[in-house]
């Protein structure tokens, strides 16, 4: 977020205000959280506590004190490094009943690497994440970390159902095959020439059978929407893709689409989807 402001802080500001979002929601931010080495952070909070972080969040601060970004109030859940983290602006004309950092909805508590900002309002909840990637080694734990994930994601659709849910953000999946632009080519990459114990843990991070199977369930037994599919089909599939590969190599040409927004099946073409709502990854 902080390359951003420095390096084309103008043209963004000038697309947020040309698009006049009430919500802006934020993936990897990268803005280390505040408290000093070997302290308890505070993840709600940028870090301060060096010359260098205190020069970095002045010019956070001072970008977001103009127009339009004054008119939003902020929220950030930070990781203790430059790394992951999210954030929500919403227009201080809308204010949310509460506001939580975890899939627990406590308000004490954060998500680890602070993936997860969730604002309920009066009649939805909106909740915006930074999924883990899944990894390419069983024996890292990472395929366990978003085996987790996906548990505790399904777990909070279901046991929120009471309000129409709209969850954006990176979720670092391509659940079908149209949402990748070489379908055979990732689903059978592999890293250094390694093979998963279990073939549907083979491919690209993101493009495994089990990621898949997962985020389908979770979309099937939590009755939502991938709202840019059930707009456009197989239609405007380059606007789609959200990640680009390496311009050098293997990857050139190769894009996936990881970023999504979904909404309960209930507010498909009502009115509440006129609530606008934009994703950076």
């Amino acid at each position: 977020f902080l390359l951003r402001i420095k390096n084309n802080w103008p043209e963004f500001s000038k697309f947020v205000q040309n698009l006049d979002p009430d919500v802006i929601a934020i993936q990897e931010v990268r803005m280390p959280a505040a408290g000093s080495k070997g302290a308890p952070k505070n993840p709600r909070e940028l870090k301060d506590d060096t010359s260098s972080s205190r020069e970095e969040k002045q010019v956070v601060m001072r970008a977001l004190s103009n127009p339009p970004f004054k008119n939003y109030n902020v929220w950030w859940s930070l990781s203790d490094t430059k790394y992951s983290g999210t954030a929500l602006f919403i227009k201080k004309c809308f204010q949310p009943k509460k506001v939580s950092f975890s899939l627990d909805q406590t308000g004490s508590k954060h998500e680890p690497d602070g993936r997860v900002i969730l604002a309920e309002f009066e009649s939805f909840r909106l909740l915006n994440t930074y999924v883990p990637n899944n990894g390419w080694k069983d024996e890292e734990s990472s395929f366990q970390r978003r085996t987790k994930w996906d548990k505790r994601i399904l777990e909070f659709v279901l046991t929120n159902s009471d309000k129409p849910l709209i969850w954006c953000g990176d979720f670092n999946v391509s659940h079908e095959d149209i949402d990748v632009s070489h379908p055979d080519f990732f689903a059978a990459a592999k890293l250094n020439g390694y093979v998963p114990p279990n073939k549907e843990d083979c491919g690209q991070p993101g493009f495994t059978l089990s990621e898949r199977k997962r985020f389908g369930s979770i979309l099937k037994e939590g009755k939502l929407v991938d709202a840019y599919r059930y707009l456009h089909k197989d239609k405007d599939m380059d606007c789609g893709f959200s990640w680009s590969g390496n311009p050098v190599g293997k990857y050139r040409g190769k894009r996936m689409r990881i970023d999504y927004f979904i909404v309960a099946e209930k507010t498909k073409g009502e009115e509440l989807l006129l609530v606008k709502c934009m994703v950076m990854a």
